[in-house]
C-alpha cells in the first residue's frame, strides 16, 4: 500500500487556509496540523513575558521549554501550550501581529520547523502555513497555494473577529494584513512564496465547500495514481 500523502496548503492570511485544511483533513481521515497556530502561540507567550521580537537568550529559553500540542476535545482541535489551552487567545488580532513579528526570527523558525517535520513525517497529514511546500516539506505529494484579493481577505478577517465580539475596524485590518503579507513575502528566512509545482486556487469567489472539494479531488487523484504504481 502506498504511503498516504502530505498535503501542504500555503498562502497569506485571510484566504481560508484554516477552514479548508480542517475540512480536507476530516474528509480524508488525515491529521490536521495548524502551523500558524504554533507561531501564534510563540508570539502570545513571548509578548506575555514582555520579550521584544528579537533573538534573545530569554526567547531561546522559551522555545527550548515550550511544550506545544494539538488535542481534540468534543470534536474540536485545541492548541495547548505548556499545559494551557490558548486556542482562543492566539486568534485575537494582537496575536496575529505578534506571530508575524516573531516568525521572522531564525531561532523561532528553526524550532517550529523541526516540530512540524516530526509531526508530518509519516504522511496522511494536512499542514497549512506560509512555507510548508517551499521549506518544511518541499517533497510534499500535494502542494496547494491559496490566494484571494486583499479586500476579500480583510472582509473575512473582519467578520471573523466581529463574530467573536471584538471591536475592530475594517480599514485597520486591511492595512495590517497588507503589511503582514508584505513582511511574510519579503523576510529573508523562508518567505511566503508560491512554488512552481504548487496548484494555485483563488478563493475570492469560491465558498468554503468549493475550496475543500477541489483540494480533496486533487488529493484523491494523487492517491489513486500512487496506488496504481505501488
Amino acid at each position: 500500500m502506498a504511503r498516504k500523502p502530505i498535503i501542504a496548503i500555503d498562502g497569506p492570511s485571510g484566504v481560508g487556509k484554516t477552514t479548508a485544511s480542517k475540512a480536507v483533513a476530516a474528509q480524508l481521515g488525515f491529521t490536521y496540523i495548524d502551523t500558524g497556530a504554533m507561531y501564534r502561540a510563540v508570539g502570545l507567550l513571548a509578548t506575555r513575558r514582555g520579550l521584544p521580537p528579537e533573538q534573545t537568550p530569554e526567547l531561546v529559553s522559551l522555545l527550548s521549554d515550550l511544550d506545544l500540542r494539538f488535542e481534540r476535545t468534543n470534536g474540536a482541535q485545541r492548541v495547548i501550550a505548556n499545559g494551557e489551552d490558548v486556542s482562543a487567545a492566539i486568534r485575537e488580532h494582537a496575536a496575529s501581529a505578534a506571530a508575524s513579528a516573531f516568525s521572522r526570527i531564525p531561532a523561532v523558525r528553526t524550532a517550529m520547523v523541526a516540530q512540524q517535520r516530526k509531526m508530518g513525517a509519516a504522511g496522511a497529514v494536512v499542514m497549512e502555513g506560509r512555507d510548508i511546500g517551499s521549506n518544511v516539506f518541499p517533497d510534499a505529494e500535494l502542494k496547494v497555494f491559496l490566494t484571494a484579493t486583499p479586500e476579500v481577505k480583510a472582509k473575512r478577517r473582519y467578520e471573523e473577529l466581529r463574530a467573536r465580539g471584538e471591536d475592530v475596524d475594517y480599514e485597520k485590518i486591511l492595512q495590517d494584513q497588507n503589511l503582514r503579507d508584505e513582511a511574510d513575502s519579503n523576510r529573508s528566512l523562508n518567505p511566503l512564496i508560491q512554488t512552481e509545482d504548487a496548484r494555485v486556487l483563488d478563493t475570492s469567489d469560491l465558498d468554503a465547500d468549493q475550496v475543500v472539494q477541489t483540494i480533496v479531488s486533487w488529493a484523491r487523484e494523487i492517491m489513486a495514481s500512487a496506488e496504481k504504481t505501488s
